[in-house]
């Protein structure tokens, strides 16, 4: 079975022309996901819609043509993933700072001309017709430093500023059914621990594309289930010191974006369709998220134990996450669902789920 609406675009830079070095699990970051999604055991997406770009082939140039050619192919079908694994740079500071990825030939006496800056890489994923867009970004690496291979830079320049910022993401994230998966905070850094072949993020995101993420009744791994399964596998493994981000400015669905072990069906479709529709009604009743009217609150939640970021369907799929992992508050499904009947007594898809 393939994911034949599945585009994806890696890049992963370890070994740069003129810049500090990474690890090594940076590239094995890039080439993993590459194989990973397209293994028919996995994700299914098929060979020739991957574009790997890794180390000299990840020039500034190739990217943006194979960004250019995600534009003209990707249709309204589509999911397309694009994913980076490398050197982020912070250029300028206060109000006006932006951010971008670094390819294999930046300069650092031109940071700014020869890197991808935020602002052209939102146009370029703006350019992509395809309704479902995933940028991930693994960019702020603790096992390396962004500076001259000599050790220090031209003009007296002791290198890049390291990392990607919130913001940054942010506005990467404009636009509907864009979302923005970020291995890090950005006062954090993208941890690679001795001996292991992956960094920590990247660790954690293959795991739950290869199944341990939790898959839809339809065989399918949605956008939420996979942030979710990384963000705490993550937090699981370097408790404390790393964070993942997840930006959406504007998510209509949680939509699918790969297959699951090669698109088996759950056993337990009843059970998982009616969390589905718990998570499609929620937010069209209570738009703003679990605060919304107090919604949580007056079913028995604890507000402190939220974690409101996103929008508010991005909040209502964590907060019913937490739920179904025991937690939350003396909150539980049924109690979430009479609370809004409560407000919505004549809603008939809400009262079907009693």
């Amino acid at each position: 079975m393939k994911f034949d609406q599945g585009r994806a675009l890696i890049i992963g830079v370890a070994n740069y022309e003129a810049v500090g070095g990474l690890p090594a699990a940076v590239l094995n970051d890039a080439l993993d996901t590459a194989e990973t999604l397209k293994s028919s055991a996995y994700c299914g997406y098929p060979e020739a819609n991957v574009t790997v770009l890794t180390d000299d082939a990840s020039t500034l140039e190739n990217i943006r043509k194979a960004l250019a050619d995600l534009a003209a192919t990707a249709t309204a079908d589509d999911t397309v993933a694009i994913f980076f694994s490398g050197h982020g740079a912070r250029i300028g500071s206060g109000a006006e700072a932006t951010s971008a990825l670094v390819p294999y030939d930046c300069k650092l006496t031109d940071v700014a001309g020869t890197s991808l800056g935020e602002a052209e890489l939102s146009a370029a994923i703006a350019a992509i017709k395809a309704p479902r867009v995933i940028l991930v970004v693994d960019a702020c690496h603790a096992a390396g430093t962004a500076t001259l291979k000599s050790g220090l830079g031209e003009d007296g320049e002791d290198g890049i500023d390291e990392g990607f910022d919130e913001k940054s993401l942010q506005q990467l994230a404009r636009g509907t059914g864009r979302v923005v998966l970020a291995s890090s905070r950005a006062t954090e850094t993208s941890l690679v621990l001795r001996r292991e072949r992956n960094s920590v993020f990247t660790t954690a995101m293959l795991s739950g594309l290869k199944g341990a993420a939790t898959a839809a009744s339809d065989g399918t791994i949605r956008v939420f289930d996979l942030f979710n399964h990384v963000s705490e596998t993550v937090r699981q493994s370097v408790p404390g010191r790393q964070h993942p981000v997840f930006k959406a400015s504007d998510l209509e669905e949680n939509f699918p974006v790969a297959l699951a072990l090669g698109g088996t069906k759950s056993i337990s479709p009843g059970v998982n369709q009616r969390h589905r529709d718990l998570e499609q009604i929620m937010p069209d009743l209570f738009p703003l998220g679990p605060t919304d009217q107090d919604i949580w609150l007056r079913a028995g939640g604890d507000v402190s134990r939220l974690r409101l970021s996103g929008n508010g369907r991005a909040q209502w799929f964590a907060a019913l996450r937490l739920i179904s992992l025991g937690g939350g508050g003396s909150i539980s499904r049924e109690s979430l669902i009479d609370a809004a009947l409560d407000e919505f007594p004549a809603h008939r898809e809400l009262k079907a789920l009693r």
